[in-house]
Parts: structure tokens; sequence; C-alpha cells
């Protein structure tokens, strides 16, 4: 186990989960836990052992409340937008481009930036209790980590017209019928679903799992630039002319090509 703040990142063989551990606040996030978030998925990117991560929040009530309003609530506007804002993107872009791929299970209510967690993974399991929704604007202030633009791209225009603009909140199976969430399983039985679908994803080609994800982020727009030069990369790299070029560089003689 990894992290010893308000999220956990717990190891199980190839899979990896990240738990929002911060259940009396109904895990929502303060700036500590946004810094977390991006530490420990730069821990999964860099771990070729894990094939798949999970990420879920403690206890039953919520998988996450999003921001927390005490935290930021108190800041400047300018602190808003620059550190808020930003680094929240910054830690939820991380977590949406995991070149491994991410299973949420929302364990309990997914509001406001928790959707906008959700929605950075590949697989959304929702527990029949949970409910989900955008009601930032009912606090005077608008989705900010990406709960207009990945969400609309994940989730469809209309769907997020309904939840943000006017304030629907959708049980699991709305959200179920709306695409929101792929699939609804009974109170408790979110981590059993994930796991077993972590370990079919750990059965199949790593290499191929890891750039069709890419290749659908770019397909939507997640990534486009940087999965087209990290495949492209990835091809050069296995050039001969790549292993001519640092022959001659190294022996100091014009390539080869």
């Amino acid at each position: 186990m990894t992290g010893e703040g308000q999220i956990r990142l717990e190891r199980e063989g190839s899979i990896a989960r990240l738990v929002i551990s911060r259940a009396t606040k109904l895990n929502a996030f303060n700036a500590e836990m946004v810094s977390e978030l991006g530490r420990l998925c730069a821990l999964i990117e860099h771990d070729n052992s894990i094939r798949v991560a999970i990420i879920t929040g403690e206890g039953a009530k919520a998988f996450s409340a999003g921001g927390d309003i005490e935290a930021w609530s108190e800041a400047s506007p300018d602190d808003f937008g620059r550190f808020w804002v930003r680094e929240g993107h910054i830690a939820f872009d991380a977590l949406a481009r995991l070149r491994q791929p991410l299973i949420a299970v929302l364990n309990g209510h997914a509001l406001g930036g928790g959707l906008e967690l959700a929605a950075c993974a590949d697989y959304r399991i929702a527990e029949v209790h949970a409910k989900i929704g955008q009601p930032e604007t009912g606090l005077g202030i608008i989705p900010g980590w990406s709960g207009t633009q990945r969400a609309t791209r994940r989730f469809g225009a209309q769907v997020v017209r309904r939840m943000a603009i006017f304030g629907e909140i959708l049980t699991a199976n709305a959200a179920h019928e709306l695409g929101i969430v792929d699939e609804v399983v009974e109170t408790g039985e979110g981590m059993a679903r994930a796991t077993q679908l972590a370990t079919k994803v750990c059965s199949r080609a790593p290499l191929a799992t890891e750039l069709t994800k890419m290749l659908v982020n770019a397909a939507e727009s997640e990534e486009t630039e940087r999965v087209f030069d990290a495949i492209a990369g990835m091809a050069a790299a296995q050039s001969k002319e790549l292993k001519e070029g640092l022959l001659a560089f190294r022996a100091k003689r014009p390539p080869a090509f």
C-alpha cells in the first residue's frame, strides 16, 4: 500500500486500486488530495507491472462529493482559477490519460467533481443506491474540472445540460440508461465486479490494450497530440535508422542511412 494521505494506492498483483479515504467528508477533495491524486497517477503510469487500475471511495455513502466547499470557497478569484481549477485539471487529466485502463466503482453518490472524477474512467460501475449529478450552478459556480468538456465528450451534451444546467440528479439506473455508467450492481458488489473486469483486462495483450486506449482517447480529443507522438515515437524507437544514428553519434561518424 502506498500513500499515507487521504487517497490510498493498494496493489493486488497487476491491479492497482486508488481509494479516496475521506468518508467523513463524503470523500470530497481538498487541495492536498488533488496533489496526491496526481502523484499517485504518476506512480501507476511508470509501473510496468500494473496492467489496470480501479478507483473508488471509502464507505458506502459517496464515491466522491467533489470539491470540498470549505477548501475552495475561501480562495480569492485569482487563486481559485490559477490553482484550484488548474491543478484539478492537471490531476484529473493524469487520471484520464493513464496508459492503463481505469475502472471507476461508484460505491455511493458521485456529485460535481465526483462525477468529473468518474468521467476520467474507461468503465464505470455504479452501485444501485448511488446518485449522480452536477449541482454546481446551484452554488453559483461552474463544473470546473472538465464537467462541461470531458463529461460532454463522454456522456453527450444533452445529458450534461440536464445535470449541469437544469440540476437533474440521476439514480444509478437512470444514469445507466443514459450511458453515464456502464452497469449497475447491488450495493456492496461494485469492487468484486470491478476486480472481475480488471482480471479479464489483465488476460489481454498489454501493449495492444494500451495502444487501443490511447487511440480511443485521441478519437474523442482527449490527448490527440500526445497519442500520435507517442505511437510514432514507439515505431521510430524500433527502427534500424535509430540504431544506426546512435551508433554513428557515439562513434563520431556520419550515419549510413
